[in-house]
């Protein structure tokens, strides 16, 4: 079976790149030292058996449980009729080392409010964001920094699901590679008391759940754990959450696609990266590609056609629903400022890098903006409204953009104003 990939702009060893689907070479090991993270099901006795011979650890309900086993283990398992079993994918990041800049994390910032602030909120001469009490935004991700002067006084939550021994560490989410710290900056980052810099929506708190180690890879079950986790928790506090994810799968994964359709019905709204295999149509990754997912394409700084141009890299939906303005599987929703995007980094500093994986926390800190601005809303509501922004600003730049709904931009750039 081969490999999952995944985006993201992860392990960019600080400097500037874009994030690409990892192909099956990526990750490989000698079958000594290979072990699988695998899905079982069947009756209950049976599990009951495999419990205690290989441990257990996620257990999904009507769905089957989850352990890690060795090639030897998998291959005994494989030959126990009365279980299905199911390899998990490991999911990884990789790095467009054509589209990669020497330049290095920076202590420096060229600009508190980035280009990418300034497009979102429609205003280029923009000091300082405002907005987002009392939203919760889950990024899922390698975690965070969170002692950076711009995020320590948002962390609200820190959890770690990437562990290998231990299913889920609390208090644990230690960035020990970057992409996570930079995502959760543009959603969130406070201005670091003046002296730093501003994401969209400063007044949001970080639930911040490492679901990806420091290499950058992750599986299906521990993601979707953390959806789960997610969705109780806005439950348990009473609180909105939005579900910020810069990660996706070139295939449809059964554990993430259920978990997202749980904390979708218990009233999360879901956010995801598009991917960056694009130009070309039907490029578009998973979660992003589910019908319950606000799937974000990405923008370059670069008029176009009156409008910004998504860039070539940004994954693309699919053509033969352009222009209905109905989300089904596999379209892309709404686009964002992706391609070099300044924000913190887990060295205390910041960093520019490129991707989808930037473009979705533009779109999940506005509508942590736009939630807290309408308490009463539910999730489908705030949706409803991200729409309604985008197609007043629509986008026709790039492959594949045109007049209205299309497979690359989707329904446009929502902006706050």
């Amino acid at each position: 079976m081969k490999k999952g990939k995944i985006l993201g702009a992860a392990l960019i060893s600080a400097v500037m790149g874009i994030s690409m689907f990892a192909t099956a070479a990526f990750g490989q090991q000698s079958a000594s030292q290979e072990s699988y993270r695998v899905l079982i099901q069947g009756p209950s006795a049976e599990k009951a058996k495999a419990k205690a011979s290989y441990g257990d650890r996620w257990e999904f309900e009507g769905q089957g449980f989850t352990t890690t086993v060795n090639a030897q283990q998998y291959q005994a398992l494989l030959k126990n009729k009365n279980l299905k079993i199911e390899r998990l994918p490991e999911l990884q990041l990789g790095v467009n080392q054509e589209a990669a800049s020497k330049l290095a994390a920076t202590a420096v910032l060229s600009d508190r409010t980035p280009w990418g602030i300034q497009a979102i909120y429609n205003d280029p001469n923009i000091a300082a964001t405002s907005g987002g009490s009392g939203i919760k935004v889950a990024v899922l991700d390698t975690g965070v920094y969170k002692t950076h002067s711009d995020l320590a006084a948002n962390v609200e939550q820190c959890k770690d699901f990437s562990q290998m021994k231990t299913p889920l560490v609390e208090g644990s989410c230690a960035d020990g590679n970057g992409h996570g710290t930079h995502v959760s900056g543009t959603i969130l980052a406070n201005g670091g008391g003046g002296q730093g810099i501003y994401g969209v929506a400063p007044e949001a708190r970080l639930w911040s759940y490492k679901v990806l180690n420091n290499r950058g890879t992750g599986y299906s079950d521990d993601i979707a754990a953390a959806i789960r986790k997610a969705a109780d928790e806005s439950v348990r506090t009473g609180s909105p959450v939005i579900i910020s994810m810069s990660l996706g799968s070139s295939s449809k994964d059964s554990l993430i696609s259920s978990a997202v359709d749980y904390a979708y019905n218990k009233g999360v709204l879901i956010v995801a990266a598009a991917g960056n295999d694009g130009p070309g149509d039907n490029t578009i990754g998973y979660p992003g590609a589910l019908v319950n997912v606000v799937a974000v394409a990405a923008l370059e700084n670069v008029q176009q056609n009156g409008t910004y141009r998504v860039a070539d890299f940004s994954s693309r939906g699919n053509p033969a629903t352009d222009g209905d303005y109905v989300i089904q599987e596999r379209d892309v929703e709404v686009s964002a400022p992706g391609r070099a995007i300044e924000s913190t980094w887990n060295d205390g500093a910041y960093n520019t890098i490129s991707g989808t994986s930037m473009a979705t926390p533009h779109v999940s800190g506005l509508a942590a903006k736009i939630w807290s601005a309408n308490p009463s809303w539910s999730n489908v509501q705030l949706r409803t409204e991200l729409q309604n922004r985008a197609k007043a600003n629509d986008i026709k730049g790039g492959t594949g953009a045109v007049i209205g709904d299309d497979y690359a931009s989707g329904f446009g750039f929502p902006r706050v104003k």
